[in-house]
């Protein structure tokens, strides 16, 4: 899409929402609300000119926080997004926005990590992020990490050298080349393990969090050690390998909305906005879009939060790193015994073998 094209377009919507920001241990503040990247096919479906132009929609909305990964496979269109955007004056600079993204488990090793950074900010034509994530506690063998795959083959996990690897994402802090770091999918124990030996202290914490996967335990624990918490897979992922049905099914979830005028969606969304959380939305859909950005004039009441709170726990991201050859031969001892329910999903990017 031309710049042109987009300013063209801007004069069709709707005035963007102002989403609210919180002051992390480092760097810039983070936007409360994020728009999300990762899509069940990790970009194959969509392809680089689907990723850009929801971008560009999510701008136009009024998203300033956008998540990535170097596996989701959208870096490069991002970038491209948001260049457009300043091109059509959207946003005046890079500046405006804040984009995350995470280190692959391929390359959570000591050597490898301020190269797969460089190799991101290339893909997003940026001289930094402001918050780059290790994406998982546990590492590929190499040589099998040498293809880049986004496959996970669960026998080629191993432990990683979580010292080693931390140390390489505090050098890319001093660098400047990531303002803020941090973690995903680290439960409490592995967290307290970091924080052990860790000079610079994660900035962030971003785990699967919804309804049905409240996470109190590990949001108190981030809490007390001043690291914000953000939510992935707030409508529970649906549609994709790590999906948790029960939310957008939950016939409490479909009273609340009705109740207050809502979509289940927009529930869960403020649901999670009320814990305190960052929370990280993903819909390429441009009206959905906005509509998860229609959670700020209005609250739950108590009587949600404990209808909310008696709800069953489970993960929809459940045991893909889990392997009796593996470093976490078991569910309990990747998720640190915390929310241990889930139900296995096959999928083409994860196999055993």
């Amino acid at each position: 899409m031309a710049a042109g094209d987009a300013a063209g377009r801007r004069g069709t919507t709707t005035a963007a929402v102002v989403v609210p920001a919180v002051a992390l241990s480092s760097g810039k503040p983070m936007p409360r609300v994020g728009f999300g990247t990762a899509t069940a096919t990790l970009g194959q479906a969509e392809g680089h000119a689907g990723v850009t132009e929801a971008v560009l929609r999510a701008i136009d909305a009024g998203y300033r926080h956008f998540d990535t990964a170097a596996v989701y496979n959208a870096e490069a269109a991002l970038g491209d997004a948001v260049a457009q955007a300043i091109r059509a004056g959207t946003i005046a600079s890079r500046d405006e926005v804040y984009v995350t993204s995470k280190l692959w488990i391929a390359d959570a090793h000591p050597g490898r990590v301020l190269p797969a950074l460089e190799k991101t900010l290339q893909n997003l034509r940026m001289e930094y992020v402001d918050l780059y994530l290790v994406h998982h506690p546990v590492s590929l063998r190499l040589p099998e990490a040498e293809g880049g795959s986004a496959v996970v083959v669960k026998k080629n996990l191993v432990a990683m050298d979580m010292k080693g690897v931390w140390e390489e994402m505090e050098e890319c802090h001093r660098r400047g080349l990531a303002r803020a770091i941090g973690v995903s999918n680290f439960a409490c124990k592995k967290l307290e393990h970091l924080l052990s030996f860790a000079r610079i202290p994660p900035a962030a914490n971003q785990v699967e969090v919804h309804p049905y996967c409240r996470q109190n335990k590990l949001r108190e624990f981030c809490r007390e050690k001043g690291i914000q918490l953000c939510a992935y897979s707030p409508l529970g992922g649906n549609g994709t390998a790590w999906a948790n049905n029960s939310v957008m099914d939950s016939p409490v979830l479909k009273q609340i909305a009705q109740d207050r005028g809502k979509t289940v969606a927009q529930v869960c969304i403020r649901w999670v906005y009320e814990q305190g959380d960052c929370v990280i939305i993903k819909s390429f859909n441009e009206s959905r879009m906005r509509e998860n950005l229609g959670i700020f004039d209005w609250e739950l009441t108590d009587d949600d939060h404990r209808k909310i709170s008696d709800l069953p726990e489970s993960r929809g991201n459940y045991n893909f790193f889990v392997h009796e050859s593996g470093p976490y031969k078991t569910v309990e001892e990747f998720w640190d015994g915390e929310i241990t329910a889930g139900h296995s999903t096959e999928t083409a990017f994860v196999s055993s073998d």
